[in-house]
């Protein structure tokens, strides 16, 4: 009797398992909330929580509300890895958005594809990362650099200089500069890499003086891109020579910096708030409800909320929670999403989107003004290199 009161326990236990399958569904974000990259963190996790909200206001994902499981790296690099091992380890998650800086991304990036757990790397970096389990939602440098130095050799002059952080975003980056400049007709006649601790721009800004180009290209990342632009400006620079970049904005550094300094900037990107569209009204509707406290939105913010939002459409299409499903759904080439910044699409082979990029003119009120768009940039670089169907054991981090 026991034994067969047992066997019934069992069964209605099971039954009641397969009817719960997708139960008690997660995701996890591992971004810098706390320490000196918060500008950064604070924006993409509000990017990601506003979109998990979105799903789960309106149905969910197959029928199931989405939970948020956060660490908080307090931009620690040791302890991205820490969280990415507890993310595979202990918590069940269903996918994973996290990352502001490379060397963060590659730090976890191995640890996401031995687990077989898709992993969505919202920022913009400088481009070749190409894995079986990795989704980029940010731009890479063959979409942001490549129309930036084209329109900058046009409007400026063919002498360039570069101010870049020493490690792999500046670096490559750099590179990338330096190979579209050939191709558009123009020169690198400087270059400085500095820490990311640096606070002094004197000796750089000397560099630069001596070396006469017709515009900076200035990648400097969070504080420090205030601190040179701001000191750049002061020594009177500016309007003989012209500031563009990739990453001013990330961090939303146009509200750090006074507005004379900020007014003619050159920006590339993915997303600006001005950009005049139903979808980004609609977006910055909620985003105002949320944060009342927030100033700005970051282009981060934009590519977190997107990044969300295609997973939940490729797990609805795979039918599926499941790691492999949802990966090969996202391969197919059929997972799109309008965002506040249009329509993205994911590129199965590369991983990457294809986005509209835009550039910009800061003005003295702390925004910026739209000058030129790309739509549908594609990320010609990646797609050339990294092909994951064909290949689907290929782990490499291009580079020209």
């Amino acid at each position: 009797m026991k034994n067969k009161l047992f066997r019934a326990c069992c069964a209605l236990s099971m039954s009641f398992l397969a009817t719960n399958v997708f139960a008690d569904v997660k995701v996890g974000a591992i971004y810098d909330i706390t320490g000196d990259l918060n500008i950064f963190g604070i924006q993409q996790i509000n990017g990601v929580n506003l979109a998990i909200d979105d799903i789960n206001k309106n149905g969910g994902v197959l029928g199931e509300q989405i939970k948020l499981v956060t660490y908080d790296t307090q931009s620690s690099l040791n302890k991205y890895t820490q969280f990415a091992r507890t993310a595979v380890l202990r918590d069940g998650l269903s996918a994973v958005f996290g990352g502001m800086t490379s060397s963060s991304r590659e730090a976890i990036r191995p640890i996401f594809r031995k687990a077989n757990m898709p992993y969505f790397y919202s920022t913009i970096y400088e481009g070749g990362a190409c894995d079986k389990q990795t989704f980029v939602t940010g731009p890479s440098a063959s979409q942001q650099l490549n129309p930036l130095i084209k329109w900058a050799i046009s409007q400026y002059g063919p002498k360039i200089y570069v101010m870049a952080p020493d490690y792999n975003f500046g670096t490559i980056s750099a590179s990338w500069i330096e190979a579209y400049a050939k191709q558009f007709g123009g020169e690198v006649v400087g270059k400085d890499f500095l820490s990311l601790t640096t606070t002094d721009y004197a000796p750089t800004i000397q560099k630069i003086q001596r070396s006469k180009p017709d515009f900076v290209v200035a990648l400097p990342v969070g504080p420090s891109q205030v601190g040179f632009i701001e000191q750049f400006a002061a020594a009177g620079l500016k309007d003989s020579m012209p500031v563009v970049s990739t990453n001013y904005s990330t961090g939303n550094e146009q509200v750090l910096l006074s507005p004379k300094a900020g007014d003619g900037i050159i920006a590339s990107q993915v997303y600006f708030m001005s950009l005049d569209t139903p979808e980004n009204k609609t977006f910055l509707d909620a985003w105002n409800e949320k944060y009342s406290d927030s100033k700005s939105v970051s282009p981060e913010a934009v590519t977190t909320w997107n990044a969300v939002h295609l997973w939940a459409k490729a797990a609805e299409k795979a039918q599926s929670f499941d790691h492999d499903k949802v990966i090969a759904a996202l391969e197919s080439g059929e997972v799109t999403f309008t965002g506040p910044n249009g329509l993205v699409t994911m590129e199965g082979p590369s991983h990457h989107l294809k986005q509209n990029v835009y550039i910009a003119r800061g003005n003295d009120n702390y925004g910026f003004s739209i000058i030129d768009t790309y739509p549908d940039a594609a990320p010609v670089y990646e797609n050339q290199m990294c092909d994951l169907i064909s290949h689907p054991k290929m782990a490499e981090h291009f580079t020209p």
